[in-house]
Order: structure tokens, then sequence, then C-alpha cells
């Protein structure tokens, strides 16, 4: 099994083809659907039920999603990072409705532009996406359509502080914040994590700036 179609992929079909080791390739399991595939597929090749355990993560996952709908619906958010990684991120960005706007990877090649395109079709915002894109075009981006949060490794703070945007350090590297390596990024408890991360800083802002008026003891 290959988890990403362009870390894993092409090494999975050369021993498929060299060595007859059959192969699938499937996304990075980061959030709901993505996690649900792999599952699936280790099922299948196992021939084995998936145990009690790894549905009551999903169910906790589920739950999470259902319940705080309300704070991520329609949030714009900027992403940046390898491309595996954000495909998969993208899809579970927009499947809890959010809204990825502008999307940026390194490494070029079309076929990210349009697994991405195919993933945010049915946004009710124009998204902008770029292979062999950059910081900089990300920046400008940003500036021309303000996002209600950033997506990226550390090196996207600066842009982060320089357009007063809430930033989710997620990727490689990490390298400004420390025990990271010992939560976990994929599966049902990765997406759980990264909601975490994602209510807190939404939540966060708000307490920052609502007037007294609204400032809230529960959000």
């Amino acid at each position: 099994m290959a988890l990403g179609e362009w870390c894993s992929a092409d090494a999975a079909r050369q021993l498929d083809k060299k060595h007859k080791v059959p192969c699938k390739v499937l996304d990075m399991p980061f959030g709901l659907k993505a996690t649900d595939r792999f599952i699936e597929a280790l099922r299948t090749i196992a021939g084995v039920n998936v145990p009690d355990e790894i549905m009551t993560e999903r169910g906790q996952l589920v739950d999470l999603i259902s319940d705080m709908h309300q704070y991520f619906f329609h949030k714009k958010v900027a992403l940046v990072g390898d491309p595996d990684q954000v495909i998969a991120m993208t899809e579970f960005l927009v499947s809890i409705d959010m809204c990825p706007v502008h999307i940026v990877t390194g490494t070029p090649g079309k076929k990210f532009e349009k697994r991405i395109r195919e993933i945010t079709a049915d946004m009710p915002f124009e998204v902008n996406v770029k292979a062999k894109g950059d910081f900089f075009l990300l920046h400008q981006w940003m500036k021309n359509e303000p996002v209600d949060l950033l997506i990226s490794n550390t090196y996207g703070k600066y842009i982060a502080r320089d357009e007063d945007v809430p930033l989710i350090r997620w990727g490689f590297p990490i390298l400004d914040r420390q025990g990271h390596q010992y939560f976990p990024t994929v599966g049902y408890k990765g997406g759980l994590r990264l909601l975490e991360k994602i209510l807190s800083a939404i939540m966060d802002r708000k307490d920052r700036d609502d007037p007294e008026t609204k400032f809230e003891l529960v959000l």
C-alpha cells in the first residue's frame, strides 16, 4: 500500500512491475474521508472486521465535526505544503464546509492542480491553485483576498504575522514549536487533533476581536 501519489506511488508501481507485488495507491489519511478509504483498504486486504476501538475514534471525529460545524462553516483558508498532504487536507477542509481558497505547493505538475479543482468544484468561492508556487505568491493572494486561517509549516509564520491571520502549524518542517512529534496527524485521532487546533485558533481570534458586549464565557 502506497500513501501519496507523489511521494510513494512510483516506487510501489515499480515493485509491482518488477517483482509482481500488487500495490494500491491511496491519499494520505488526513481527515475523515481519506482515513475511511485507508481503513477500508486495510480491512479488505486483511479480510477482517474493523476493530471497535477504530470505530469509536471515527465516531468521536464525526461528533466533533457535527457539534462544531457552526464555527467551521465557510471559513476561508490558505493552505501550503507538499502535494500529497495538501490534497488530503483540502478534501478534509471541504468536507467540513471550510473553504480553502488559496492552495499552493512547491512541487511542479498539472495533476496537482487538476485534483484540487476536482475536490473544490462545488465550493461557493473562487479557488486559486498553483503547483510550483511559493510563499511570495501565496502572500500576494492573501493580500488580495484575505482569509480566516493559514495552514502552513513554520515558514508561513511571517505571512501570518504580516496579515494578522491565525496560523495552524502543519506539515514539515515545524521548527519553532516543541512536542508536536508526540501527537498524531493521520487517521481519526489525527483528524481530532487537527480540528482541535483549528477550533482553538478560530475561538482565540473571536475572543481577541469581539467587543466587550459579545465577550462570553462560553462560545
